[in-house]
């Protein structure tokens, strides 16, 4: 019994304790406001990066276009031969080669795809890598305890917009990119 009273007794002492005491109360959010669109458009390194990258992109299509256009000739042909026949020994040889040639073609392609993806995403990862501690130190800065993109803001006063300050210290920070990741090391064995 004595134990069922000390229970209760615990029970409405801790009931009565307030329950800020055991919960720390959250600062007042002080908000700035970057405009990453505007950031991304007007950076130096953004801006020559973005260039390089269109041109990679461009050599990439000249590429598909340089092995595509025999492939499609010799399919047009291999076409026409046929002209509505059984293919022969001879015919089906060549169908086999043309075959090959694609999947060939598909798979430098998809490799060449796959570095133009790598090379974007590196020169992402180079620009958020600099671009993080400058909102930081410009969210200190400025007394803030939370950035949000301008973007995803209905509306705000133009005052908490600090993207100025960021494009500055980011142009200053980061001068140039590469647009060419390094290799991807080759998986381990096992």
């Amino acid at each position: 019994m004595k134990t069922i009273l000390k229970a209760v007794a615990l029970t409405a002492a801790i009931a009565t304790v307030p329950t800020a005491a055991f919960a720390q109360k959250a600062p007042g959010a002080v908000i700035v406001t970057v405009d990453t669109r505007r950031i991304s458009a007007e950076c130096n390194a953004c801006k020559t990066a973005a260039t390089q990258l269109q041109s990679q992109a461009q050599q990439l299509q000249q590429f598909a276009q340089g092995l595509g256009q025999p492939i499609q000739t010799e399919a047009d042909a291999i076409q026409k031969a046929l002209a509505g026949k059984a293919p022969d020994a001879a015919m089906q040889t060549r169908i086999q080669a043309l075959q090959t040639k694609q999947n060939q073609a598909n798979q430098q392609l998809q490799q060449r795809e796959q570095t133009l993806r790598r090379n974007q995403a590196y020169v992402s990862q180079q620009i958020n890598d600099k671009l993080r501690p400058i909102l930081t130190q410009v969210m200190n800065a400025r007394g803030a305890n939370l950035v949000v993109d301008r973007g995803d803001v209905l509306d705000a006063s133009s005052t908490l917009d600090v993207t100025t300050d960021v494009l500055t210290q980011l142009n200053t920070a980061l001068p140039s990119v590469s647009t060419t990741a390094p290799a991807q090391a080759a998986p381990a064995s096992r």
